[in-house]
């Protein structure tokens, strides 16, 4: 009898790259150290946890500049001589990419709620500054994870890491029964969005026998008559749970209740950071791990994407300028309409010959929408300082007593419109109307030209506003030094992709995969 030996430890034991992981782990690290931090400093010092956790975002971002040399993969198997390695996490293009829409808006976030924060101390809803600081780390750590995931497990665990941390995030505030009711209305349409997925995940699997993304797509080329079903059945409840995360209808009925409730710079990072964790998962399942089942979600994310942009610009249409919290509504109502826009191009690649292209026109999109959204909330915490029921009413007059808020917020508004001078907006609705044109989903450009329209009239009224007559004398305070930096660095972002647009529609489609 032959003995075989047993693999040796150091055969088990794989290498990890560490420079490729080192954006997600840098904030999770970040945010352990903020926890810990909290137990030993006292109130007067807790300030230094929000500079700690800004300069800790940063270093995640800038630890994306090594990475531009080329693709980085790690956690892989081991295969055959000749075979493609299937790798558990990938830092390509396009992760690097969404990382940077993540970290870059978590530390807009960061500074817009260092001056949330300050501003609530000594009152009712005072915010606990260790609790709101390690989940804010903890979910960006979850959402830069995400996009570089290559396999299902990896995924859903990336996107409940991202998630988590949110619920808490949205009923934070103490003593806050709008709050409360947010985060829990939040939390149990989540939850069950994420059931749906992972039986979707174990469909997929059932068929397949694999969890990596490139394995999935060379076995669904394969599978038995008798399981068809059952894989159609895998991929379409797979999407759900990114689809909810995205805010597309009818998934979106959590988004305005919990805008309301949640703390405004916590509103603005669900707005981004959410959609790009569920726009990022959405393109993986579908472009890479699903391609051979276009035929099953390339209807499916179209009708999506009509719905959600007809029903959030509708619902945008009818908020009254009087109402409480009406702008921040607005604001949700018209992110839910940008989702469908986003939605679009995606749907595209699946009728399209060049999914890279089409795939590019959502991320250049999303950074558009990423920079001047984020600015639009900043704007609004500034006057939430003085007008806390945050009406658009509220904002009649404001060119008079900030004029320089005043045309910066007109110029996010038009961007997101789509009309000059924000030529980044206009840009990224043309690039996204021509990727449905060009995949021959004519009545999907139809619908999207006539929501541009609707939206139109909105967006208008709002920007009117601004330049209206005040009513009564207008308060005005100082504006802390985080919050003008927010504002500042989103108007400059938004400024230079106007001056150049075809740049980021370079940067964003550019050997994605």
């Amino acid at each position: 009898m032959t003995a075989v030996a047993a693999p040796s430890v150091a055969s088990l034991v794989q290498s990890v790259d560490w420079l490729a992981i080192a954006p997600p782990t840098i904030a999770a690290v970040v945010a352990l150290v903020v926890l810990v931090a909290d137990l030993f400093l006292g109130e007067r010092r807790k300030a230094l946890l929000g500079w700690v956790s800004v300069a800790g975002l940063a270093a995640a971002a800038l630890a994306l500049l090594p990475l531009l040399d080329g693709d980085r993969s790690t956690f892989c198997l081991k295969t055959l001589k000749g075979e493609q390695p299937a790798c558990s996490y990938t830092a390509d293009h396009f992760t690097l990419v969404i990382q940077f829409i993540v970290l870059a808006g978590a530390l807009l976030t960061a500074l817009l709620s260092i001056t949330g924060i300050k501003d609530a101390k000594n009152t009712p809803r005072e915010l606990p500054e260790g609790e709101f600081w390690f989940l804010l780390l903890s979910s960006a750590a979850g959402a830069a994870l995400l996009p570089a995931s290559r396999d299902l497990a990896t995924l859903v665990v990336a996107l409940e890491v991202a998630s988590l941390p949110a619920f808490a995030l949205v009923g934070i505030k103490r003593d806050d029964r709008r709050s409360s009711e947010a985060a829990l209305k939040f939390f149990l349409s989540s939850v069950t969005a994420t059931a749906v997925t992972l039986l979707g995940v174990s469909f997929v699997y059932a068929t397949t026998g694999t969890l990596h993304l490139t394995r999935i797509a060379t076995a669904l080329t394969h599978v038995d008559g008798q399981f068809q079903t059952l894989a159609q059945a895998g991929v379409a409840l797979t999407l759900v749970g990114f689809a909810f995360k995205t805010a597309a209808a009818p998934f979106h009925f959590w988004v305005p209740d919990t805008y309301v409730g949640a703390p405004l710079p916590v509103a603005a990072y669900l707005s981004v950071i959410g959609k790009a964790v569920g726009f990022s998962g959405i393109i993986l399942v579908t472009v890479v791990a699903f391609p051979s089942y276009a035929d099953v979600w390339g209807p499916a994310l179209a009708a999506l994407a009509a719905l959600t942009m007809t029903v959030g610009n509708v619902a945008a249409l009818r908020q009254q300028a009087t109402r409480a919290y009406s702008a921040v509504r607005l604001l949700a109502w018209s992110s839910v309409g940008q989702a469908g826009y986003l939605l679009v191009p995606i749907a595209a690649a699946a009728y399209s010959k060049d999914a890279d292209k089409a795939i590019g026109s959502t991320v250049a999109y999303a950074l558009m929408y990423a920079a001047v959204n984020l600015g639009a909330f900043a704007v609004a915490a500034l006057v939430a300082r003085t007008k806390p029921l945050n009406r658009i009413s509220d904002y009649r007059g404001l060119y008079r007593s900030r004029p320089l808020a005043a045309l910066v917020l007109g110029f996010f508004l038009l961007c997101l419109a789509g009309l000059p001078p924000g030529i980044i907006g206009l840009f990224a609705k043309v690039t996204v109307f021509s990727a449905a044109v060009d995949a021959g989903l004519g009545w999907l450009a139809v619908v999207m030209a006539v929501n541009v329209v609707i939206a139109l009239y909105y967006y208008l009224q709002w920007t009117a506003t601004l330049f209206r007559s005040a009513e009564g004398e207008q308060a005005v305070q100082r504006i802390p030094a985080p919050l003008t930096a927010a504002i500042g660095l989103t108007a400059v972002i938004g400024v230079v992709l106007s001056g150049a647009p075809q740049m980021v529609l370079r940067f964003a489609s550019t050997g994605l995969f």
